[in-house]
């Protein structure tokens, strides 16, 4: 399902769910009166298309046109889903709520960023006050997938159901909010550890550095795989929760906060805090710490994507819309077994693509190949590789788009022996040639494949046997 997407105010928010939308595939129509927001869009636009793209193992669909609109009524004009994020102000928002109803699709959705105001808020005074709810996003959209869903009493039944179904399939991962309360969930979590980070900072107990490494080599780490409650359930061993709450709950009481506490903001902390912030990280532009910060978030989505853990488990799920189809094995062209972007954590010290990962770009294409071959892992027969040779032809850059080809050589029998090409675009960039055994995993000796695996490889091989052998076949290193 794709639409068209309007966003309104192309700030870092706005930019931010403009990439999203436009990278899964959605029309983009962005209205901004703003100087900049033409710069600030396509900034992330391109940090978009260097990072999203990396998380899944599939292709995307092709990329939605973005347009930036004169009008707001050339934006909002038959969209499915609006986004307004404009800056925190009631009478802001509500003036252009006013406007856009007055030429918006009435069954369109209309949704507001906003961190801290709750739908009853923003539906005061409106023409249709069903039409609106929240969808707050966290920075960078692009690549965070939570966003928080919210209602009134005034939401339309359906509204919040559509507005679920519409973001889960642009990647996200909806939280729908059951009450309505000022900042929502997440920023009153976030607002309790930034009050006591500021007290700490004041009281000279320790510095925003300090802070953000306690966070990033403690805490951080356990919250991005498990979250709170279940980072404390371990806490509480056999026992659980309950366990953990009849002897860390007492502390509670103790006077180690000043969560209804908030320092002044007079002049002195706010320097102190801009100078030791300065000292811990302005040697590197914003630019390059939002690369670092989209960078390192691919890695960690990744890796816990590997795992089926935390946001990566919502991650391979939504990236199964985007596996490739099964080819016919008696087509005679070698099929693309493998199609994506080169992750930021394939790269080395180069810049390019490291050689062991070209070793696992032709491994998940042969994987692919099996896939389709229906090779089931519950089994109880595998294949295992007895050689594999890789020409490294070109280089591959970060973020470039692979594609393997796949050419089965030999298969059948016990043994499968397969050529793979690795291109962007139409440059040949390597090759690699396998040779593998089928295994019977209960004795680890060889044996034939599944009837219908032995059929599917041999009618592959049948089906691709007409032309030449590939330059480089069997092929050992030597100099040129």
């Amino acid at each position: 399902m794709s639409g068209i997407v309007a966003i309104l105010g192309a700030g870092v928010i706005g930019a931010g769910w403009a990439a999203r939308f436009a990278l899964m595939g959605w029309p983009v129509r962005v209205f901004d009166p703003a100087p900049a927001a033409a710069e600030t869009l396509h900034a992330a636009l391109d940090r978009a298309r260097a990072s999203l793209p990396a998380l899944y193992d599939g292709p995307l669909p092709a990329e939605g046109a973005v347009t930036l609109c004169e009008t707001l009524a050339e934006a909002v004009g038959g969209a499915d889903w609006i986004q307004e994020s404009l800056p925190e102000r009631l009478d802001l928002k509500h003036a252009l709520y006013r406007d856009v109803q007055a030429v918006a699709d009435p069954a369109a959705i209309l949704a507001s960023s906003t961190s801290g105001f709750t739908p009853s808020d923003l539906q005061t005074g409106a023409l249709d006050p069903a039409q609106i709810i929240v969808a707050h996003p966290f920075n960078p959209v692009y690549l965070l997938p939570a966003v928080e869903i919210v209602g009134s009493d005034a939401t339309a039944p359906d509204m919040l159901a559509r507005a679920e179904t519409i973001l889960a399939e642009i990647g996200m991962a909806p939280t729908r909010v059951a009450g309505e309360i000022p900042a929502h969930v997440a920023d009153r979590l976030l607002e309790a550890v930034w009050r006591e980070a500021l007290w700490l900072v004041k009281d000279e107990v320790a510095t925003t550095g300090q802070i953000d490494e306690i966070i990033r080599m403690g805490f951080g780490l356990r919250w991005a795989q498990m979250g709170l409650f279940e980072t404390y359930r371990i806490a509480g061993g056999p026992g659980g929760m309950a366990h953990f709450l009849g002897q860390f709950g007492p502390a509670l009481k103790w006077p180690w906060t000043k969560l209804m506490e908030v320092p002044d903001l007079d002049k002195a902390l706010i320097s102190r805090i801009a100078e030791q912030s300065d000292a811990q990280s302005g040697h590197r532009s914003i630019a390059e710490l939002e690369a670092a910060r989209d960078g390192n978030l691919v890695a960690l989505l990744r890796a816990l994507k590997d795992r089926g853990e935390g946001a990566g488990a919502h991650l391979a799920a939504h990236g199964t819309r985007f596996a490739l189809a099964a080819p016919s094995p008696d087509a005679p062209a070698a099929p693309v077994t493998l199609d994506r972007q080169v992750p930021v954590s394939w790269v080395d010290y180069n810049g390019h693509m490291n050689e062991a990962h070209y070793l696992t770009a032709f491994s998940n294409a042969c994987d692919q190949l099996l896939n389709w071959a229906g090779m089931d892992p519950e089994s109880g027969l595998s294949i295992f590789t007895v050689e594999t040779h890789i020409r490294h032809l070109d280089e591959v850059q970060i973020g470039e788009r692979i594609q393997v080809t796949t050419r089965v050589i030999e298969g059948g029998g016990k043994r499968l022996h397969i050529w793979q090409e690795l291109f962007v675009d139409e440059r040949l960039c390597a090759t690699g040639e396998q040779m593998l055994l089928h295994v019977d995993l209960t004795t680890r000796k060889t044996a034939l494949p599944a009837p219908d695996v032995a059929d599917w490889l041999a009618r592959a091989q049948m089906a691709q046997a007409g032309g030449p052998l590939p330059e480089g076949l069997g092929a050992t290193i030597g100099e040129r």
